[in-house]
C-alpha cells in the first residue's frame, strides 16, 4: 500500500497543518456544522483527507448529541473509511465538470441518506466545473437539504465565482514548511521500522516541494 494513504490522518489530532486542526476543533467545539464547506491550498497538502475526517464528524455513530473527534470503530466511521459508505460521494469535478452532471448531481441530493445521518458530497478539483455547471449548481448550493453537506476542494481558488466562495466556509491549508515536512517522513520511516537519517529526511523534504503526498 501507498505510505501516503496508509499513514493518511484518521482524526483532527493526528493532522498536520495546526491552522486546518484548529478550524476542525472550532466546529466540534460549537457542535454546529455548515452546508457546505470549500478547502483550498496546494497539492498534496491533506485536503482529501480533511474532507474525509469532517464526512466521519458529522456521521459517527458516537457524534449524535455533541460533535466530537470520529471514533472510526462504528458503523458509519468504518463504511467511509474502507470506501464503501453509499452516502459519501466523491466527485472528481475534472472529469465530471458539465452542467448534466450537476443536474444529475441535483436529482440524487433529494434522496434520503441510504444508511448515514447525512449525505456528504466531497467534489476534487472543483474549479473545473463549467461557468453553466456553475449556474446550475448555485441555488443547491445555497438551500441544499438539511441532510447534505458539500465538501469542495481546490488548488486554484482565484477560478471559483465570487458568489460560490461567499456561500461556503472556507479551510485554507498552506505550504507545509521544510521542518514540518522532514518530521513527517521521519516519523512515517519510524512507524515503518526504517532507521532513516536527519539529512536523508531532509532531501526527501527538499524534493516533495511542500507535498506531504509526494513526500510518503
Amino acid at each position: 500500500m501507498n505510505l501516503y494513504l496508509k499513514y493518511r490522518p484518521r482524526t483532527v489530532e493526528e493532522l498536520d497543518l495546526a491552522g486546518v486542526r484548529k478550524t476542525l476543533s472550532e466546529i466540534i467545539k460549537s457542535n454546529k456544522t455548515s452546508h457546505a464547506y470549500l478547502l483550498t491550498g496546494p497539492r498534496g497538502a491533506g485536503k482529501t483527507s480533511t474532507a474525509r475526517i469532517l464526512a466521519r464528524i458529522v456521521n459517527c455513530e458516537q457524534n449524535i448529541k455533541q460533535l466530537a473527534e470520529p471514533c472510526n470503530q462504528c458503523s458509519a466511521c468504518t463504511a467511509i473509511l474502507n470506501g464503501s459508505a453509499m452516502d459519501v460521494i466523491e466527485i472528481d469535478a475534472a472529469s465530471n465538470r458539465g452542467i448534466d452532471d450537476i443536474r444529475e448531481l441535483k436529482e440524487k441530493i433529494r434522496l434520503a441518506p441510504v444508511a448515514l445521518s447525512r449525505k456528504v458530497y466531497i467534489i476534487d478539483e472543483v474549479h473545473m466545473l463549467t461557468k453553466e455547471a456553475w449556474n446550475a449548481f448555485l441555488k443547491t448550493l445555497e438551500e441544499p437539504p438539511a441532510h447534505v453537506i458539500f465538501i469542495m476542494a481546490t488548488t486554484e481558488e482565484h477560478k471559483l465565482p465570487d458568489t460560490v466562495i461567499s456561500r461556503c466556509e472556507t479551510f485554507t491549508f498552506k505550504k507545509p514548511n521544510h521542518a514540518l515536512l522532514a518530521a513527517a517522513v521521519l516519523e512515517v520511516a519510524k512507524k515503518e521500522g526504517c532507521k532513516l537519517e536527519k539529512k536523508s529526511a531532509n532531501l526527501i523534504a527538499t524534493l516533495a516541494e511542500g507535498s506531504f503526498r509526494d513526500a510518503f
